[in-house]
């Protein structure tokens, strides 16, 4: 009997080596109930990152397992409910493939680390601290508040709601993107908020709790539906230069 690799065994269980593999386009329909934003470009990318190690068939196509799905559901989450970045994911995985616990955690489980307090309500952060956690060089931050993507308090102290923007910087700028190429995303989602304001407008004149929840939920799906809208017109368009 074939071992099941040590990747898999993290966050997989016994009877994953017999179950069927799915394809990319399978584990992007299991994952998209959960997260509506994962796209098959996003899971590509997390291979590349070595976040997943699907098998490949004799003809290059990816099969996924349970674990993979798995590992891919642990990424995704820390990404979006706890906004780490790829690289303290990463050890984290790498932690457990090696049967160590978390770094606060008494078992070798895999629980994501708790968020420290709301999102909402957590305290501002210093440009150190905000540049660290974003994985940003400082002169990278500065860059991003003088070119309108981040914003400071008057102490000069940055949102905790604002690290995955700057995360996505600092993602975009290990690949040549400078903060200085980014206006044009806040340029278009400017325009796209002034559009969304003008749709959601005519609820909130209701001025009741029931009109900001109906609100709220159109703000959601709309934000989901242009995020899907922008994704998917930046891959038709990248796909054009693969072509021959």
């Amino acid at each position: 009997m074939t071992a099941v690799p040590e990747r898999e065994r993290a966050l997989g269980d016994a009877g994953d080596q017999h179950a069927p593999r799915l394809t990319i386009g399978e584990v992007l329909a299991v994952l998209r109930d959960d997260f509506p934003d994962v796209t098959i470009s996003k899971i590509r990318y997390l291979e590349s990152e070595d976040l997943v190690h699907p098998q490949r068939t004799p003809s290059g196509y990816r099969k996924f397992s349970r674990a993979d799905v798995s590992r891919l559901r642990y990424v995704l989450t820390a990404q979006r409910d706890h906004y780490l970045p790829l690289r303290v994911i990463k050890d984290h995985l790498d932690a457990l493939d090696r049967g160590e616990p978390l770094p606060g955690s008494t078992s070798g489980s895999a629980p994501l680390p708790p968020a420290s307090t709301d999102e909402g309500s957590a305290a501002p952060l210093t440009a150190e601290q905000f540049a660290r956690a974003a994985g940003l060089e400082p002169d990278q931050l500065a860059d991003c508040v003088q070119f309108g993507l981040l914003s400071t308090d008057a102490q000069g102290r940055h949102p905790a709601t604002d690290l995955p923007i700057a995360r996505a910087a600092a993602g975009l700028a290990r690949h040549g993107i400078e903060p200085r190429h980014l206006r044009v995303y806040r340029s278009a989602v400017e325009r796209e908020a002034g559009l969304v304001e003008q749709l959601v407008a005519p609820v909130l004149r209701a001025r009741s709790d029931e009109a900001r929840t109906r609100a709220t939920e159109k703000l959601a799906e709309l934000a989901a539906l242009s995020a899907q809208l922008h994704t998917a017109l930046l891959e038709t368009r990248l796909r054009d230069f693969l072509r021959p």
